[in-house]
């Protein structure tokens, strides 16, 4: 029997991505399979574990629950497309710095969903960080490396905002004095 093929289009990471796939292919494996994106694991199949998370228009969704299908033209976002010009996101960099990946194989899917997480509630308490990684499962940790990770990368963005505040402000003073030296030429 040949099953109908469906050609999706989407952005992933950035990029416009096109492929060509039956109905009923789950995102994570349109992702893994037919454009070569292996960091999405697929650990339990049925949406429990976390693993396959990836942002779709920015917001957590379990790959493995999704049909490639259904997210034609829309933003996908994998742990590949977390880092930014070369440099770790900062929850990427909290991950390292606290330890708080062993295996490696439930990563991405935590990486995805603490990155949405945090920019919604950018200063958790330690209750709402527990909670938002409660979907996820890992064998490995008692957790407790993951939520410093949460809480390091929390800090992480707020240095990372002063810094590009403090840019933005340096860079109007550049632009007002050169304003005002032109006037001063007049």
């Amino acid at each position: 029997m040949n099953e109908t093929r469906h050609r999706v289009t989407l952005t992933v990471n950035g990029v416009l991505r096109e492929a060509t796939v039956p109905g009923r292919r789950l995102l994570s494996d349109c992702l893994r399979h037919d454009l070569g994106l292996t960091g999405t694991h697929v650990g339990c199949e049925h949406g429990v574990c976390g693993a396959c998370t990836v942002l779709l228009d920015g917001e957590p969704v379990r790959s493995c629950l999704t049909f490639a299908v259904t997210v034609d033209g829309h933003e996908i976002t994998t742990v590949e497309g977390l880092a930014r010009d070369g440099e770790l996101s900062p929850v990427q960099r909290a991950f390292a710095e606290c330890h708080a990946l062993q295996c490696g194989f439930c990563t991405p899917g935590f990486l995805c969903t603490v990155t949405a997480f945090l920019r919604d509630n950018p200063a958790p308490t330690e209750e709402e960080a527990l909670e938002a990684v409660a979907g996820n499962l890992c064998r490995c940790t008692g957790y407790q490396n993951i939520l410093k990770a949460v809480h390091r990368a929390a800090e992480l963005q707020t240095e990372l905002r002063a810094e590009r505040q403090a840019e933005r402000q340096a860079e109007r003073q550049v632009e007002r004095q050169a304003e005002l030296r032109a006037e001063e030429d007049r």
